[in-house]
């Protein structure tokens, strides 16, 4: 009886693997892509063929943003910071007060010279007094000279009294202006324990906090003027002719994608580099906004305002594997395209510049190319022999203008 029960549960597995199995089977075959005779896949594509068109010249930098003004706040006077009044990302105004240091000790000395003052103007006006003084007597003394009841001796003596005060009012009259010039000292040295922003711009830093002691050399804040932003890039021998003070830029920010802002050349270097044959060149770009910020990596695109001719290919045949960039090639009249490595220069408005390893006429996969793999086969659908610029593909390459862009090396 087991047995047999044990025969019956085999038998029925066996039949459910063999149904599994079938159907496994007709689900793979009906999935699996059309073949024709010699194997391999069967894909759709479209047909174009590499072109010569004209393409504008255009170079390509990259380089970080830099603030056009860039300043650190330090103190001009050693002491103790009290207050700051701003902290990183706070707009701040030219001759807004930024921070203070302590001022007790100052202050007092500015006290005790300004009582020394007052001690200086009256010892010159008890000066000025007994000056007074001293002229009157020298005057009687002229008289009795000159009525002979003074002797010469003592008349002498009364002139000599005059030049001793004359001198004492002197003396008290620089003492007095000393004293002022101290005074004037302590009030500049008081008036250094508040800071104040030398421009107007955004704090990128902050160095120190209340509490910490500082001497002229301690910067306390950063301030960056980003208004206008500034990168450098290095210009080609070659290309450096074709450049002058004021050529328009496209300015792209990684971190602002879509984005698109202007710039001009502001500075060319009048020297080049002995080692890479290059020039120097600054670009500053308005940023009203102040969205731009700066050390983010720009995209610079620099028109050299000519143009010349290139082998053009549709992006849509461009394909890569892994960074090398490429396409397939058609040959003859088969169907069994081959990747072919190439050489590209910029990409614009839909056309690939093609420097090297591509010939103008050469027949190549359109779209449809990102599908294809080693092995497979074309079909070519209704627009399968279409060219990049919608025109009936033939195996030369009619002359066409583009907005392209050259190569910047």
């Amino acid at each position: 009886m087991w047995t047999k029960r044990i025969i019956a549960i085999a038998i029925g597995l066996g039949l459910v693997y063999l149904v599994g199995s079938k159907v496994y089977e007709a689900n793979r075959q009906a999935s699996a892509p059309a073949k024709k005779k010699g194997g391999g896949r069967v894909v759709n594509v479209d047909l174009t063929s590499a072109r010569i068109g004209e393409v504008r010249e255009e170079l390509l930098l990259t380089g970080s943003l830099k603030p056009k003004e860039v300043v650190d706040v330090n103190a001009k006077a050693t002491g103790r910071v009290e207050k700051i009044h701003f902290l990183v990302g706070d707009l701040v105004r030219a001759g807004q007060l930024i921070a203070e240091l302590e001022d007790d000790e100052l202050l007092q000395q500015v006290k005790r010279s300004e009582a020394s003052i007052e001690v200086s103007q009256a010892g010159v006006t008890q000066r000025k007094a007994e000056l007074a003084n001293t002229r009157a007597n020298l005057d009687r003394a002229r008289q009795l000279f000159e009525e002979e009841l003074l002797s010469p001796q003592e008349y002498q003596q009364q002139q000599t009294s005059l030049e001793v005060m004359n001198a004492q009012v002197s003396l008290a009259e620089a003492q007095a202006t000393q004293a002022e010039a101290a005074l004037n000292e302590l009030k500049i040295r008081l008036e250094q324990t508040r800071i104040y922003s030398p421009m107007s711009g955004v704090v990128a830093e902050r160095q120190v906090d209340p509490g910490a002691l500082v001497n002229p050399n301690n910067p306390i804040v950063r301030i960056v003027n980003l208004a206008t932003m500034v990168t450098q890039g290095n210009v080609p021998e070659r290309n450096i002719g074709k450049l002058k003070i004021g050529n328009q830029t496209k300015v792209e920010v990684d971190a602002i994608p879509g984005d698109a802002f202007s710039g001009r050349v502001a500075r060319i270097a009048p020297v080049l580099d002995a080692a890479t044959r290059s020039a120097l060149i600054e670009i500053d770009i308005p940023n009203p906004e102040l969205v731009l910020k700066a050390e983010m990596f720009a995209r610079i695109t620099l028109d050299l305002g000519s143009m010349r001719e290139a082998t053009l290919i549709p992006r849509d045949g461009l394909v890569y594997r892994g960074r090398q960039p490429g396409v397939y090639v058609v040959e003859g009249g088969g169907d069994r395209p081959v990747f072919r490595a190439i050489e590209t220069g910029m990409t614009h408005e839909g056309q690939v510049e093609v420097l090297a390893n591509l010939d103008p006429g050469t027949k190549i996969v359109g779209r449809g190319a990102t599908m294809l793999r080693d092995g497979d086969r074309i079909a070519t659908g209704g627009a399968g022999k279409k060219g990049a610029d919608g025109s009936k593909s033939s195996g030369g390459g009619a002359k066409t203008s583009s907005a392209g862009a050259a190569r910047g090396s």
